[in-house]
C-alpha cells in the first residue's frame, strides 16, 4: 500500500542522520531497482507526486529520479521495515534505472526466475516504443494500426504456434511462441491491461482448484 502522511512521523529518520535508505523495487517483476536515500522532505513529496524523489548526498537537494531522462519511477506501494527505518518501495519504470542504460543499477536481470521477468521489462519496453515512436518501430507502427489490427495478428501468430507444434520443430516451435507472446503484449497494451493481471487471474484460478 502507498504509506499515509500520519506514517512518516512514525518513522526513525534519527539513526542516519535525517536520512532513511529506500530499496526500490519493480513491482511487477521483483526485481531490485536500485539503492537511494530519502529525507523526510524527499519522502513527502513522492507520496504529493507519486513518484519516487530521493535527496541526493552529493548535490544536497532532492532529485526526481528521471528529472533528466525521463525514466521516471512510478510509485506502487511505500512499506517500512520492522525497525522502522529503511523503506521499501515497489515502483513500476518507465525506461532503463540506471544512468549506464541498464534495467537496474545491478544489472539487467539480476533476479531468480529473469528469463520469465523479461516478459514484465518487455511490456515496459512496448510501452516506451509506443510512447515514442522511433523511426522503423515495428511496435510503434502496430499499436497506430489499432486494435483490429492487433487482434489480427495475435490470431495469426496463435495458429502459427498450433502449425509448428504438429509439423516442426523445437526450434520453431519456440520462435513462433515468442511471436505469439510479444503481439499478445500488445494487444494487452492496446485495451491498458497489465500482464500482471493475466498473472493474477491464473493464480486465482490455481488457488480455487486446490
Amino acid at each position: 500500500m502507498v504509506m499515509a502522511e500520519a506514517d512518516i512521523d512514525r518513522l526513525d529518520f534519527g539513526k542516519g542522520g535525517g536520512l532513511l535508505p529506500v530499496i526500490v523495487q519493480h513491482v511487477d517483476t521483483g526485481a531490485v531497482l536500485m539503492l537511494g536515500f530519502m529525507n523526510r522532505e524527499a519522502l513527502q513529496a513522492k507520496l504529493d507526486r507519486g513518484r519516487v524523489v530521493f535527496y541526493s548526498r552529493t548535490r544536497k537537494r532532492l532529485w526526481e529520479k528521471g528529472e533528466t531522462s525521463g525514466h521516471h519511477l512510478d510509485v506502487a506501494a511505500i512499506q517500512a521495515d520492522c525497525d522502522a527505518d529503511t523503506l521499501l518501495v515497489t515502483a513500476r519504470p518507465h525506461g532503463p534505472v540506471c544512468h549506464r542504460g541498464t534495467a537496474t543499477c545491478f544489472g539487467e536481470s539480476p533476479q531468480t526466475g529473469a528469463e520469465l521477468a523479461f516478459l514484465a521489462a518487455l511490456e515496459g519496453i512496448i510501452e516506451q516504443r509506443i510512447a515514442d515512436k522511433p523511426d522503423g518501430s515495428y511496435t510503434a507502427r502496430l499499436f497506430a494500426d489499432g486494435p483490429k489490427r492487433i487482434a489480427q495478428k495475435v490470431g495469426e501468430e496463435g495458429l502459427e504456434v498450433a502449425l509448428a507444434a504438429a509439423a516442426a520443430g523445437d526450434d520453431e516451435v519456440v520462435a513462433e511462441s515468442a511471436d505469439l507472446l510479444f503481439h499478445l503484449l500488445v494487444l494487452l497494451k492496446s485495451r491498458n491491461v497489465r500482464l500482471a493481471r493475466v498473472v493474477e487471474e491464473l493464480r486465482s484460478r490455481h488457488a480455487a482448484r486446490k
